[in-house]
């Protein structure tokens, strides 16, 4: 079994919401990077500090650690024992992010920022199938070829899958 889960794909694609029921699942630490990115007021932190936060975040055995911050996947992409890239449909990729700021229920609710919607996040949303998918692809390509990769593309994939992972003793 996988120590070390990496969870990718574009925003509002149900990483979090994979990693929460995943870490369940198997007994593992989960980590949002989300709540260790953002400061309180959608303060972002120097690119030093981000890069040293999660080097010792990936330094741990063990963890489900969902998001995107490309600025680090070469940290990341290296540790992981599994990469999961949720590989969603934009137009649900756009629904959920609408729907979690409507509704004020996004799984891994960060302290101090409420969510928010500009029109560059839904751009980037909607640019992700054709430019950030392939960023990602060439990431895991460049820093983790051999490592094992689940590349999700709808909702019951997911669960699917999901439903696949062994429960664990550990919970």
């Amino acid at each position: 079994m996988a120590q070390r889960i990496l969870i990718v794909g574009s925003c509002a694609a149900g990483k979090s919401t994979l990693g929460t029921a995943l870490a369940a699942r198997l007994g593992l630490p989960l980590v949002h990077l989300d709540q260790h990115y953002w400061r309180p007021g959608w303060v972002e932190p120097s690119t030093e500090e981000w890069r040293g936060q999660v080097a010792g975040l990936v330094a741990a055995e063990r963890w489900v650690m969902d998001g995107n911050y490309g600025g680090t996947l070469d940290l990341r992409l290296p540790r992981a024992d599994l990469i999961v890239l949720l590989d969603q449909p934009r137009r649900r990729t756009l629904y959920r992010a609408i729907r979690r700021r409507v509704l004020r229920d996004r799984v891994d609710q960060l302290d101090g920022s409420p969510e928010r919607i500009t029109w560059g996040f839904l751009k980037w949303i909607w640019d992700y199938p054709v430019r950030g998918r392939r960023i990602l692809l060439d990431r895991i390509a460049e820093h983790a070829p051999d490592t094992p990769f689940a590349r999700l593309r709808g909702p019951r994939e997911v669960a699917d899958w999901l439903a696949a992972q062994p429960e664990s003793a550990r919970k």
